[in-house]
């Protein structure tokens, strides 16, 4: 028998879980708070819907044995996406959605099983808000849900964003059958590669300007004007931006705007955010998100103007972040009380004043060997973290 869970996986002990429920409840408050429904999507889907029509590579789904092609979910994106355009379909727009559950992505080395990384997800969805109105609203809620969060001053939480938009702009200088070299290595950062790119001196330079270009919104939308001209785009990005400065300043969170920001997987056409928190040996994604209507529209082809944007936590990462020192995680033997008695006779009256405490919604558990003395039974509630409420003698 196997004593080892398999590769990538791992077991959550109490405190994990505690931990993990009391983000989820409290970014659920938050997002019930902006009118947001709960729903769960299941952890198994067609592959079809998984794969998201080629924006999520078939490798990195864990596939199941079955009759027809299925596997575990990657994100909760394609599925939530998916339940709206079908079930939920008759529902009024826009449609406010949260969720929490677990995603499984396949980790693949070549000549080896894949390894499964499983994480736990919090986060919601927005349906039929067109930008820039759905654009602002998840931003504000995003700020607003860290702010609900014991984030300190040391995490430097940073919200990251970027726009496809930005990017086509850029590549529409560049000639067209180097844009999606230019593209790649833009996104992914690398100037070796660009600098071999076989690219005039002209288009070479805007574009090593452009991976450079992060900072203060303001300041690098007023860089991108003078690079690539006046854009909608840009003025449309600026006024966003602008309205939620303040909101981010009062909530601890610098904004930095990247033109050449991608997230891990190829869902998003419009905006696209990343909270960014320093841990203790590198930086920590703790949230990811954007705008995918091209999604959409692959669910509800007939249906005119279909949208959508969301964002989600990564619950275990933010609790690694926040860690036990911050006080929020609770204890689950916090104010819990031990029950213990002195010979088995008294055991069904151990179990009455027990049930008496859950009546009464006070936490207690009973020892259940009897107890020789009170010393004995005070000792077992103190090696356990516990108070003695009472043994029956």
């Amino acid at each position: 028998m196997a004593l080892q869970p398999a590769s990538g996986a791992r077991d959550l002990l109490p405190q994990d879980v505690g931990a993990n429920r009391w983000i989820c409840e409290r970014l659920a408050q938050v997002y019930q708070l902006w009118g947001y429904s709960e729903i769960t999507p299941p952890s198994i889907e067609r592959l079809d819907t998984l794969e998201a029509g080629g924006a999520i590579c078939s490798e990195q789904v864990l596939q199941v044995v079955a009759d027809e092609p299925l596997g575990l979910r990657p994100e909760m994106t394609a599925s939530i996406a998916r339940a709206a355009c079908t079930r939920l379909g008759s529902f009024q727009r826009p449609l406010r959605l949260h969720y929490s559950g677990s995603i499984f992505l396949a980790e693949r080395t070549e000549g080896e099983n894949p390894r499964i990384n499983e994480q736990l997800q919090s986060g919601v969805e927005l349906m039929g808000s067109a930008s820039p109105a759905g654009d602002a609203e998840l931003l504000r809620l995003l700020i607003d849900a860290a702010g609900h969060l014991p984030l300190a001053p040391h995490h430097a939480p940073c919200l990251l964003i970027g726009h496809q938009g930005l990017l086509e702009l850029v590549l529409a200088k560049v000639e067209k059958s180097m844009q999606q070299s230019c593209r790649r290595a833009l996104c992914q950062g690398n100037h070796h590669d660009l600098k071999q790119l076989p690219l005039p001196p002209d288009q070479l330079l805007l574009l090593e300007r452009v991976i450079k270009l992060r900072g203060a919104p303001a300041q690098v939308l007023k860089q991108l004007s003078e690079l690539l001209g006046e854009d909608p785009l840009l003025k449309q990005l600026e006024q966003l931006l602008a309205a939620l400065a303040p909101i981010a300043v009062a909530n601890g969170i610098r904004l930095q705007l990247d033109p050449s920001f991608q997230p891990q997987f190829a869902l998003y056409d419009g905006l696209v955010m990343q909270l960014v928190c320093q841990g203790p040996h590198a930086p920590v994604a703790v949230a990811n998100g954007g705008r995918y209507n091209n999604l959409v529209n692959r669910f509800s082809p007939s249906t005119s103007g279909a949208t959508g944007v969301g964002f989600s936590f990564a619950v275990g990462d933010l609790r690694q972040l926040l860690g036990s020192a911050s006080g929020h995680s609770p204890d689950s033997n916090k104010h819990c009380w031990l029950v213990a008695f002195q010979n088995s006779a008294l055991l069904n009256p151990a179990l009455d004043l027990l049930q008496q405490c859950h009546s009464r919604g006070e936490q207690a558990e009973l020892w259940p060997q009897p107890c020789e003395s009170k010393e004995d039974a005070e000792k077992l509630a103190s090696s356990r973290g516990l108070k003695l409420l009472d043994w029956l003698s």
